[in-house]
């Protein structure tokens, strides 16, 4: 099994905790698009205590990558998967792939 589908069995099980009927072609095609920053266990992590991470969440992913114009609706939607994805330590695929369902954007990735 290649490393990065061990990330993606990985992120499976997570997801699996959070959302029981996942999609698991979304989550693959999200991981892949995160490139070799799954790889690294700091850039891997998304922390929902920090502030700074979070505006990060909403300036690089969902304006650069999903292409948002609204910032408040892409930081409330940011909030709503901190809520939901309660685990301590949360993958950022799980956490990029929970937060492009919450915005509806799963067209991104068709």
């Amino acid at each position: 099994m290649s490393k990065f589908e061990e990330k993606v069995a990985t992120y499976e099980t997570a997801l699996g905790k959070v959302d029981q009927n996942g999609d698991k072609e979304l989550l693959r095609k999200v991981t892949k698009g995160l490139g070799p920053s799954i790889y690294n266990n700091d850039s891997n992590r998304v922390a929902c205590s920090d502030k700074t991470e979070l505006q990060r969440v909403v300036d690089n992913f969902c304006m650069k990558k999903l292409g948002m114009t609204d910032k408040e609706k892409a930081m409330d939607a940011v909030q709503s998967v901190c809520k939901k994805y309660t685990e301590r330590s949360k993958h950022r695929a799980v956490f990029y792939y929970l937060l492009v369902k919450e915005l509806g954007m799963e067209s991104h990735y068709a």
